[in-house]
């Protein structure tokens, strides 16, 4: 990747970033089409090639980049003594839907990266890819499973909060007015809803 991408404007940048998670997050690696990517970013495609050389130093170039973004986002978001099972899934969801504020794609695209099995492209992500889920397990591994009685799968819990985070934000993502404030929203009240539910 050519450093000097970083010196363009930042508006541009995010263009060309945001056209590449949606598209990636659509059709993965090898489907990905670069002629609808500099399309979306309104570029050309030699101007791609200059900053990314190939599709795919831009595929690692993006995943780098979502899983470094996502990462700084957790940290500003979540607070290191939190271990509350329901606050800290909520504030999780709070650094996740601030994220998607300048990248809605970048979820999308990293869930997608999980199902990949270009082998190319999982040489270029996987270190990366593994450390990504070393910290989201970490994260998970502090909630405080004790306010669950014997009869509640906390695991499935967190699933269950997973499952609809994720049918949500895919929703949120494809309609023509995306708004993260709405879905942080709607997603925090599936969350109390899911807690109420569980807890009583």
């Amino acid at each position: 990747m050519n450093e000097r991408f970083f010196e363009l404007k930042k508006e541009k940048q995010d263009r060309m970033i945001n056209a590449a998670l949606k598209v990636f997050s659509q059709y993965g690696y090898r489907h990905a089409s670069t002629d609808e990517i500099i399309r979306d970013a309104q570029i050309s495609k030699g101007l791609l090639f200059h900053y990314f050389e190939s599709k795919i130093g831009l595929y690692a170039f993006l995943y780098d980049y979502a899983t470094k973004f996502v990462t700084l986002e957790l940290t500003t978001h979540v607070e290191k003594s939190e271990d509350g099972f329901f606050e800290l899934y909520k504030q999780i969801l709070s650094s996740k839907t601030d994220s998607m504020y300048r990248y809605p794609y970048i979820f999308l695209f990293l869930d997608k990266a999980d199902e990949e099995s270009d082998e190319d492209a999982l040489r270029e992500i996987q270190e990366r890819r593994e450390k990504y889920h070393r910290i989201m397990d970490a994260l998970k591994e502090r909630a405080d499973i004790t306010v669950f009685g014997t009869d509640v799968d906390y695991e499935k819990v967190w699933n269950l909060l997973d499952f609809t985070v994720d049918g949500l934000v895919l929703k949120a993502v494809r309609s023509d007015n995306f708004r993260a404030d709405f879905l942080l929203e709607e997603a925090t009240e599936y969350v109390d809803m899911i807690r109420n539910m569980t807890l009583k």
